[in-house]
């Protein structure tokens, strides 16, 4: 059984969720976005000691609290490290009231069908194993969209219920995301297909057991409404997806009881040459707007 503590704050907090987890594909883009060059470092150990740099300045931040950010989504990596002294999932939980998770997928497969699934996780049970014992309340696993393929999508949210289902036996929540690459010309069509192929595996749930998604902006305001309101999803998040912070915010407002769960959104307009003023000021600026998009309507 899932922490009923973090469940509860997970269920009713007035916030949105951060996304913390960039991996080692995505490490270099998001030190590009904050100022740090490739240049600046000469290694993968240099290169991630630098972006829990980052991570440690946002969480230690003031504004960076439980009362509007409800949960972080960590790399394994930065499970493993520590904030302020103390283990990354028990600082979040223990001292900022923020519900820690974890992203537990490798990578993705070489499309096929118009989508990307996840590649195997090898020894995933020991990590689950190790991250409730940490105090992670739940896992986010991501695979992609790029075409409104039928088969395709059957496929991906096949995958994302599977790997759901073992998280779930670990007492842990899942957060399955199957993003929708927001530049594909049939967009809209593929988020029906989506809707429909997720419905009918909720259908499938037993009573006992319940999941959240982490989805894609929709074209059309309050698509997924029958998401959040179905009685065996705990939460519906959406990822910017490339979007701007401003027009992610625009389109999470117009979606009620969607919450966001930005990454580089989220770090948009942060600098490492920033003095902790300056840093503090801007990151408090970034949660209070993404809040207010999150808790709209």
């Amino acid at each position: 059984m899932v922490d009923q503590d973090k469940a509860a704050k997970i269920r009713a907090g007035q916030g949105f969720i951060a996304a913390l987890d960039q991996s080692g594909g995505s490490t270099p883009k998001a030190l590009k976005q904050y100022g740090v060059a490739e240049n600046r470092y000469a290694s993968e150990a240099e290169m991630f000691d630098l972006i829990h740099g980052m991570r440690a300045r946002i969480v230690k931040a003031p504004a960076f609290t439980g009362d509007k950010v409800v949960g972080a989504i960590l790399f394994e990596q930065t499970m493993d490290r520590e904030f302020q002294g103390k283990a990354a999932p028990a600082y979040l939980w223990e001292e900022r009231g923020v519900v820690p998770f974890l992203k537990i997928d490798k990578g993705l497969e070489e499309a096929r069908n118009g989508v990307k699934t996840m590649k195997a996780i090898p020894g995933l049970d020991d990590t689950l194993s190790r991250a409730r014992s940490m105090g992670v309340f739940g896992t986010k696993e991501r695979s992609v969209i790029d075409a409104a393929d039928a088969a395709g999508i059957d496929a991906i949210v096949a995958q994302q219920f599977e790997l759901g289902r073992q998280v779930l036996s670990h007492g842990m929540m899942p957060i399955l995301e199957p993003e929708i690459t927001i530049t594909i010309p049939d967009k809209a069509a593929a988020e029906d297909m989506l809707r429909q192929s997720i419905m009918h595996h909720l259908d499938k749930l037993p009573d006992d057991e319940e999941v959240m998604l982490k989805l894609t902006l929709p074209e059309e305001a309050g698509f997924y409404s029958p998401l959040v309101n179905h009685p065996k999803v705990m939460r519906v998040v959406a990822l910017s997806g490339g979007y701007s912070r401003d027009e992610a915010n625009g389109r999470l407002a117009r979606n009620r009881g969607v919450i966001a769960s930005f990454s580089r959104a989220l770090t948009e307009g942060l600098s490492d040459d920033q003095d902790d003023a300056a840093f503090e000021a801007e990151i408090a600026r970034t949660i209070d707007s993404i809040h207010a998009a999150s808790v709209a309507g």
